[in-house]
């Protein structure tokens, strides 16, 4: 089943309440066999000239008042999730997911790509966008950053986390011990669903992507910037404005410190990267020599109190028979204080 469904039904039916489950399943039954039982309908849902927006447009309309609001929400999202031929199929795994949520039987999310995996967390994560307002967004948006940074910097703690070995109720209920009372419900849930749904080797990756998805939901770009010093507001403000305009979309800055630059800052939106730190410049540097064919032979470098020799080995052909001549150049540098 598509991935992103997978995601959004875990996240409707993980909030329902259980009681309400049971009422769920069977409006979403109901949902399935109206379709399989209204050929006009059933042929709009599966018109592979209707965008999946439409459809789930039409399905909204058609179910309001009618369902449950979480039936209505997820047979909607499953008829946009998937293409038009298997919207059917798409409503009855739908169904039968609920009923076996209902009947309080545990499943596990099978494994998948990378990919796949990621898709998978962002249908969850798109089931929480659509009840928070945008001042929630952004906190949450803050809350995942600064944990994806306190995991990527706690080898013990990310051991921990991308441990699949270690079973995921275990790991499920580390997030809780650090995270419950300290973030929104909504991100908790989250959090924790990346354990289930995503790729144990894949956290912290994940965690940063939903950063980048949470910012796209309210409508932002996120700008990753690594900085070799903390950056000043007035210069955050104008480094916001100017890649505002190159991403076409507010820009939100998230800072790391890394001495490791020297000096600078590396800047990276979406697939767009731009390198204007000291160590950067060192290596591309290093690379234009390597690639103009010189050699760190210490030129200038005193050795013992003597001076360094360098050495260039140069060839020339000749335009005429076939005779080749190479000439060898030795330049040695005095050492000071010599005639």
């Amino acid at each position: 089943m598509n991935p992103t469904l997978q995601g959004y039904s875990a996240a409707v039916l993980e909030s329902t309440a259980t009681d309400q489950r049971s009422e769920l399943a069977n409006d979403l039954e109901s949902v399935e066999q109206v379709v399989l039982g209204n050929s006009a309908l059933r042929s709009a849902l599966t018109d592979t000239a209707l965008d999946g927006n439409v459809r789930r447009s039409v399905m909204l309309d058609l179910l309001e008042g009618k369902v449950s609001e979480a039936a209505r929400r997820l047979a909607a999202f499953a008829c946009s999730a998937v293409s038009a031929p298997d919207v059917p199929s798409a409503l009855q795994w739908v169904a039968g997911r609920a009923f076996h949520v209902a009947e309080g039987r545990y499943y596990a999310e099978e494994s998948l790509s990378l990919t796949g995996a990621r898709n998978r967390v962002g249908g969850f994560a798109a089931a929480l966008y659509e009840g928070l307002d945008n001042d929630q967004l952004e906190s949450m948006e803050d809350d995942l950053f600064r944990f994806a940074r306190i995991v990527a910097a706690t080898p013990a703690l990310r051991s921990a986390l991308v441990d699949r070995d270690l079973d995921i109720e275990a790991r499920q209920a580390l997030i809780g011990q650090l995270l419950d009372g300290k973030v929104a419900d909504a991100t908790l849930a989250l959090v924790r669903y990346v354990v289930r749904g995503g790729r144990a080797r894949d956290f912290v990756g994940t965690l940063d992507w939903l950063v980048e998805q949470t910012a796209k939901a309210r409508g932002w770009r996120i700008a990753r910037v690594r900085a070799a010093s903390p950056i000043a507001n007035d210069q955050r403000a104008s480094l916001e404005e100017s890649l505002s305009g190159l991403a076409h979309a507010p820009v939100e800055l998230q800072v790391e410190i890394d001495d490791a630059l020297l000096s600078g800052a590396v800047i990276q939106i979406g697939d767009l990267r731009v390198d204007a730190s000291a160590r950067g410049r060192l290596e591309n540097l290093r690379e234009h020599m390597k690639t103009a064919g010189w050699e760190d032979s210490g030129l200038g470098t005193r050795r013992g109190g003597q001076a360094a020799t360098a050495t260039s080995t140069g060839t020339t052909t000749g335009t005429t028979g076939t005779t080749t001549a190479t000439t060898t150049t030795t330049t040695t540098t005095q050492t000071e204080g010599a005639s």
